[in-house]
């Protein structure tokens, strides 16, 4: 199958590109390195340079004649969503109309959108949250992760057959271990370096972390059995941000405590998805434990050059 990957530079969407390839697709990213990094772009996958919101998006898709594309591109950053909702929005949501549109114009039926589930439920009233759980986001991110839900429900009715992969935490190899996002990378650059490290609040909030190839498997479950529609992708299982640091320590180790922040404005409290319907639906489960996932990641940050 020909497939678009948006994003394929990224932390995520690399690890999907390698996939796709394996099973034998044909791939083409397209991403505007904001993020992403060339050292993460496959050697046997097509490339093209460009951010989502380029109106000649259209015309690349249409040399292409893509049969699936799975939307990864996006502004990431809950904190970065706070101080600039209007970039985020420019980010989440034109680029995702943009995309749509143009998979409408060239005839492109299916669409994979790489959705928030902890950003777009908010502060949980149920643990492990179904996909029947009230929307509330509490941050412009989530936000604009559940209106490019309800856009893809609008384009449904346009021919596209959409799924919106709503991923808990998800971490691993490649993760961008600078800026805001992801504390697992973060964790584990500052613990290598000797660092001491930093948790916001304290430490007793709770996060569902997923391994990154878990969540490939699951993005690519979702083109085979051709889902449309929320689907959760996590592991039902809440960890506190101060026992993921103590096994974190464990893995790389460390030794020094970490120093305690003030809580981050957009941050819940509490996150924990339930995958029940994916599994019923396309027989997907989580299979990395969590202390296996962090050795894996640990590892992968011991061997690189630059920290």
């Amino acid at each position: 199958m020909k497939c678009v990957v948006t994003g394929g530079a990224g932390f995520i969407g690399s690890h999907l590109v390698e996939r796709l390839l394996l099973e034998g697709h044909e791939v083409l990213i397209i991403d505007n390195l904001s993020h992403g990094k060339k050292a993460n772009l496959a050697k046997a996958a097509k490339f093209i340079r460009m951010d989502v919101r380029d109106r000649g998006l259209v015309g690349k898709l249409r040399k292409y004649r893509p049969q699936a594309i799975f939307h990864l591109a996006a502004q990431i950053s809950v904190r970065e969503s706070v101080d600039n909702p209007v970039a985020d929005a420019d980010a989440n949501i034109l680029g995702l109309i943009n995309l749509l549109e143009s998979a409408v114009e060239v005839g492109c039926p299916r669409v994979y959108f790489a959705s928030s589930g902890g950003a777009a439920y908010g502060e949980q009233e149920q643990f492990p949250a179904a996909e029947e759980h009230p929307i509330r986001p509490v941050s412009p991110y989530g936000i604009s992760k559940a209106a490019g839900e309800m856009y893809l429900d609008y384009y449904r009715s346009r021919g596209i057959f959409a799924a919106s992969m709503r991923l808990a935490n998800v971490y691993g190899p490649r993760q961008d271990p600078h800026g805001e996002a992801g504390v697992v990378a973060i964790f584990a650059r500052q613990m290598l370096k000797g660092q001491q490290t930093m948790i916001n609040g304290h430490g007793k909030q709770t996060r569902d972390f997923v391994y990154v190839d878990d969540v490939v498997q699951a993005f690519l479950l979702a083109m085979i059995k051709s889902l449309t529609g929320p689907y959760n992708v996590g592991t039902g299982v809440e960890t506190e941000v101060n026992t993921l640091h103590t096994l974190m320590m464990q893995a790389a180790g460390a030794t020094l405590p970490p120093n305690y922040g003030p809580t981050k404005e957009g941050e819940q409290l509490r996150s924990c998805l339930s995958a029940g319907k994916l599994t019923t639906d396309a027989e997907w489960e989580p299979s990395v434990r969590l202390e296996e996932g962090l050795t894996e990641t640990v590892e992968w940050f011991r061997q690189q050059k630059k920290l």
